[in-house]
């Protein structure tokens, strides 16, 4: 039986060309390549999945190639670049603060800084989740973070750069990652479907996006799930089903209820949503979105803002140009309301009914 390869490792960049959105960060790092002007530490700080230890094990590839391009990129063919991708560089050394949190584990990393590198130039040490150090341990690692030896580069890496003493900040250059673009996302995976002859529909692609929440280890995870689920063709229908999330037509026709002033329909939209398992914020939570999407298509400014594509692009344009900018503001503020007050709420599924009573009213009034 092949071994299988998830992938968020088999599509992991190896080149800063083919990180994905952190353009800005990628394009510092060649011209400090390119230049020669290496700092001999560095902070890279962002949510997770975005691209944070990517670019520190390409940076540390790259700084090391006896043969960079003109572009700024690593040859992959000296021996520092095979030893790298083959995973047997002894001039590159990783470590876990989660599990490495002690100040032996950082004096054992400090008498290890003495020793040169045998291939290459530098010996590049990447300290992931280096916010989870013990006070000790930053204090014993201040010195040789300040003045290290000329062959040693130390990358850290975080998820809370606010737990970072200012100690350590000062002694660093830091880098913020972003969250990255649903559509940005979208691209990759419709990259990585064609490399594993995947048939997938774009807005099935979306939702996975927009449910990986701007990291793109997340997914490229919940591709993978997904796949395992529905087989070489995925549908939207299999995604929301395999995510337990709620399908974009509750909100299509909860909307169209209200519009009409119809209470007792928008009641009943609402029972079939739970009746099908899901959680009443959850459901909530949903509206408040899907309300905010109406009101960003309300304006040819911020309709770039809509993180959807395909048909339902259009279903959202059709809907917010029979709805008010008035309405979709006070709806807004009501599920809002309701959103925030219903862990508190004693009842809770007749909070959300008096909420979406009382935005069916909304337009009554105006008659």
């Amino acid at each position: 039986m092949e071994n299988f390869i998830v992938s968020a490792r088999k599509y992991r960049p190896e080149s800063f060309r083919t990180v994905v959105a952190q353009e800005n960060i990628t394009a510092t790092l060649k011209n400090a390549i390119m230049s020669r002007q290496l700092a001999h530490s560095y902070l890279f700080c962002g949510p997770r999945g975005v691209g944070k230890t990517t670019c520190a094990r390409i940076f540390a590839k790259t700084i090391n190639c006896s043969n960079i391009s003109a572009e700024g990129e690593a040859c992959n063919e000296c021996e520092s670049c095979s030893a790298f991708n083959t995973n047997r560089s002894y001039n590159i050394h990783e470590l876990d603060a989660a599990s490495n949190n002690s100040v032996d584990n950082i004096r054992d990393l400090i008498d290890q800084v003495r020793i040169p590198p045998q291939i290459g130039s530098y010996s590049v040490y990447i300290i992931d989740e280096v916010h989870m150090l013990s006070q000790a341990a930053f204090n014993a690692f201040l010195k040789t973070l300040e003045e290290p030896p000329r062959h040693a580069i130390f990358i850290l890496a975080t998820t809370e750069k606010h737990k970072i003493i200012p100690t350590i900040l000062s002694r660093c250059q830091i880098f913020d990652f972003t969250r990255i673009k649903v559509n940005d996302i979208v691209h990759y995976l419709e990259y990585v479907a064609r490399e594993e002859n995947v048939t997938v529909e774009s807005n099935a692609l979306n939702v996975i996006a927009q449910k990986a929440d701007g990291a793109m280890r997340d997914a490229l995870s919940i591709f993978d799930q997904i796949v395992s689920f529905s087989g070489h063709n995925i549908t939207y229908q299999d995604v929301i089903n395999n995510l337990n999330v709620l399908d974009y037509e509750y909100y299509f026709r909860i909307v169209d209820c209200f519009l009409k002033n119809q209470v007792a329909e928008s009641l009943m939209v609402f029972n079939e949503v739970l009746e099908n398992g899901f959680e009443g914020q959850h459901f909530i939570n949903g509206l408040s979105s899907h309300l905010r999407d109406l009101m960003v298509c309300k304006d040819p400014v911020t309709i770039q803002l809509l993180e959807v594509g395909g048909d339902i692009r259009e279903r959202y344009r059709a809907q917010a140009a029979t709805a008010s900018h008035e309405f979709l503001i006070e709806a807004l503020r009501l599920s809002n309301e309701c959103d925030f007050q219903y862990k508190t709420s004693q009842n809770k599924r007749l909070s959300i009914e008096l909420t979406l009573a009382r935005i069916a009213q909304l337009t009554l009034k105006k008659k």
